[in-house]
């Protein structure tokens, strides 16, 4: 058939008005496949031109002229009583002859099977594709065609206009499409269901119906959706309405790549490998920020040969999650690709996120499916067509972050960087490890741009500055001055003390190296109690402690943490241990009998709830793999409960007269100007004081000292002695603290 076009003329006889009508007719290809996937469409529109110019000749009796310069506006007498006079749901006039219908079904004949020669020989047609892809019946594409014609050239919207008898209507309608491909009554009836909510082209919204709820089905009109229309036209761009909040990955990770625990990769190359599942898996990941999830599915699809669509759910949240999934869902399937939802379990904490309506319908897509996040999820049987298969990732053990800190630095680490020591103290997932390295290289580049070398120092600081981000709306963070040689103490106390320092350095030894994790699932962390009167070194040993380990130290705010709110304490307490588990960074309840109490006889429902808050406080203790110091005034204040789960109970005594000599002794720094009458031996044998009240004696008087602009002497501690007792509820009598009182009294202070 050679190429022409057909000019067709209506003459109006009344109006003098003529309506061109132009169809270019492609001629069909001689060749046995398409060369490309555009030729493959161009053809199929020759055949719906083929349809249209049959349709033309069929309906020309049928357009009544209207009057003169109102053509689609206006409806005139005779119009109406040729409606009348013709019998409901007449078809003959439009019914094709024999020789028609043969010619039609040639040409779809010598289409077909020129595509199925194209897709053996590995053409990609993207309207075969298309069709494949939603289950689309041949009406269906031929329909998606008649609606696709007006996109790609506009002169069939004069065609659309001229049919239907307006000037106006420049999209195909529903009942124009039903007319040009339907020739017989019972098809048109059954046409109209293949414009139903529930019918492929409406339900995956590869074509629109545009029109009020109140006008007719056959009255609206019909657009093919702008993504289908780039899709059939050989373009590849996601979606611009999911393009804010999913992306699509080729996926590079391969298992190689993986560290995991070994029986994690194996159980993935099982499922893989697995031809007799029945049901396509959908996947649950969950464990902590960084710990692998992603880059898993990643390695499934790249063992699979599948792209990967991955959709940011806390951004749908923002939208009605529903309505936006289906474009996301369209675009994975357009795409080729499995779906990977991160963060997942955000949207089961939003109220009326109709998550049951989700899971619906992803349990509808052919492919696999990945769900993330944080907390372990059923979905309840929800699912009938997916198989549900979760897989926890918890953070690694010891041996797989060495591997992690080798493989993420690459070699690019100096001799003096210990990657041991870095995966013990930071108990980090592998996207923690990578966000610390990274914010190292930036704290360096800032202090020194000339120097790209990492050290242990600033890879310290990288670390740190990744952990316990959140923390601080319960605690307070310690930054530790004090030294072993500071703080006065009887030997036996501070060799305990050392202990529990050497505990938290070589836990890694022993736990990982020696096995002992493997004999042991919980209370691999470290618990002590610190229990004696106030200011007698706890707070400090806990400071020393932590420096000593390279550990931060929090001390926790019990005013946060407590609620008189049931439910809210446990809470509180979820989001302390949870948030420090990330670096073992050292808790310290100071005053926690407030906390850590004995439980009560139940009276009332406040007294039982007070009693699970306890043993929900036990339970996470000892999941935590940190440190957890209680400092308490009296442990017998302590809950039995507790101190059974103490590794170490000290108790810090009172000092005697050599401890507090020796404490007098060191309270003074170095460069504070000092007078030479200061009495140590008589301050450490009448004050009797614990430490921490000599520490404020000795602050107290250096600003004396300093608002007189003089050394600090005798005199200027007299004075603050005396303010200490009195604050301390102690008598400060003159009896007791001869010869020096008189100083106190000749200044009159």
């Amino acid at each position: 058939m050679g190429n022409f076009f057909i000019l067709i003329e209506v003459t109006k006889s009344n109006e003098h008005q003529k309506a061109k009508l132009l169809i270019k007719s492609r001629a069909s290809a001689t060749m046995t496949i398409y060369k490309n996937n555009l030729e493959h469409i161009l053809e199929e529109l020759n055949r719906i031109d083929t349809i249209i110019r049959l349709y033309y000749e069929k309906s020309k009796a049928d357009h009544i002229e209207s009057s003169q310069g109102f053509q689609g506006l206006y409806i005139s007498e005779d119009e109406i009583n040729a409606i009348l006079q013709t019998p409901s749901f007449e078809s003959k006039a439009y019914a094709r002859s024999p020789q028609e219908h043969e010619k039609i079904e040639k040409i779809t004949r010598e289409i077909n099977a020129k595509k199925a020669e194209s897709i053996n020989q590995g053409k990609e047609l993207r309207l075969h594709i298309l069709s494949e892809l939603f289950h689309l019946q041949p009406f269906e594409v031929d329909a998606l065609l008649v609606c696709l014609a007006p996109e790609l050239d506009m002169r069939y919207e004069k065609l659309y206009s001229y049919f239907q008898n307006d000037v106006t209507r420049k999209r195909p309608s529903v009942d124009l499409v039903i007319k040009l491909l339907c020739h017989s009554t019972e098809e048109r009836l059954w046409a109209r269901d293949i414009f139903s909510q529930d019918a492929p082209l409406i339900k995956n919204r590869l074509v629109y119906l545009i029109g009020d709820e109140q006008v007719p089905l056959l009255s609206k009109f019909l657009k093919v959706d702008d993504r289908i229309i780039n899709f059939l036209l050989g373009e590849n761009a996601i979606d611009q309405r999911v393009r804010n909040f999913s992306a699509i990955i080729k996926p590079q990770k391969s298992f190689q790549d993986l560290i995991l625990p070994e029986g994690t990769i194996t159980t993935f190359r099982n499922l893989i490998n697995n031809h007799s599942l029945v049901k396509i898996p959908m996947f649950f990941f969950y464990g902590p920020y960084g710990s692998g999830k992603k880059m898993a599915a990643e390695a499934i699809c790249n063992e699979l040969g599948m792209s990967m669509l991955v959709v940011n759910s806390k951004a749908l949240m923002k939208d009605q999650a529903l309505e936006t999934l289906k474009p996301v869902l369209r675009e994975a399937l357009l795409q080729n690709s499995s779906m990977y939802f991160e963060g997942f379990d955000g949207l089961l904490k939003e109220e009326n996120m109709g998550v049951t309506g989700l899971l619906m319908e992803l349990d509808q897509f052919p492919n696999l499916i990945f769900l993330s996040g944080e907390q372990y999820w059923e979905p309840a049987g929800v699912l009938k067509n997916h198989s549900f298969i979760s897989q926890a990732f918890p953070l690694p053990s010891l041996m797989l972050r060495k591997r992690l800190w080798e493989s993420m630095l690459d070699g690019d680490a100096p001799e003096d960087v210990d990657i041991g020591a870095l995966a013990g103290k930071f108990n980090f997932s592998g996207g923690q490890i990578k966000d610390a390295i990274s914010t190292a290289r930036n704290i360096l580049i800032a202090k020194n741009p000339g120097n790209s070398k990492l050290s242990m120092e600033v890879l310290n600081m990288g670390c740190k500055a990744q952990s316990n981000r959140n923390l601080v709306a319960f605690a307070r963070k310690i930054e530790p001055h004090y030294t072993w040689e500071d703080i006065v103490l009887p030997d036996d106390i501070k060799k305990q003390l050392k202990e529990i320092s050497g505990y938290i350095k070589y836990r890694g030894i022993v736990y990982t190296d020696w096995g002992f994790d493997k004999k042991f699932s919980l209370g691999k962390g470290l618990n002590a109690l610190f229990s004696g009167p106030s200011g007698t070194g706890k707070t400090m040993s806990a400071e020393i402690i932590a420096r000593d380990a390279g550990l931060d130290l929090y001390k926790i705010d019990l005013s946060n943490v407590v609620s008189k709110y049931i439910g809210e304490t446990e809470k509180n307490l979820s989001k302390i241990f949870k948030e420090a588990e990330t670096s073992n960074a050292i808790l310290f309840f100071d005053e926690a009998d407030a906390l850590f109490g004995k439980r009560s006889e139940v009276k009332d429902a406040h007294d039982r709830y007070a009693n699970i808050e306890i043993g929900y406080l036990l339970q996470k203790m000892e999941e935590y793999e940190g440190v957890v110091i209680l400092a308490t005034n009296l442990s017998k204040n302590i809950d039995d409960a507790f101190l059974r789960r103490m590794h170490f109970v000290i108790d810090f005594p009172f000092p005697d007269e050599n401890q507090r000599k020796l404490i007098w002794s060191g309270i003074f720094p170095k460069c504070a100007p000092l007078a030479g009458d200061i009495d140590y031996k008589f301050f450490a044998e009448r004050l009797k004081l614990a430490g921490g009240n000599i520490k404020n004696i000795a602050l107290s008087s250096a600003f004396y000292a300093a608002e007189e602009s003089c050394a600090i002497g005798i005199h200027h501690l007299m004075r603050a002695a005396k303010k200490e007792y009195q604050k301390i509820g102690k008598p400060f009598l003159k009896e007791e603290f001869q010869p020096y009182y008189k100083m106190i009294e000749e200044d009159g202070k």
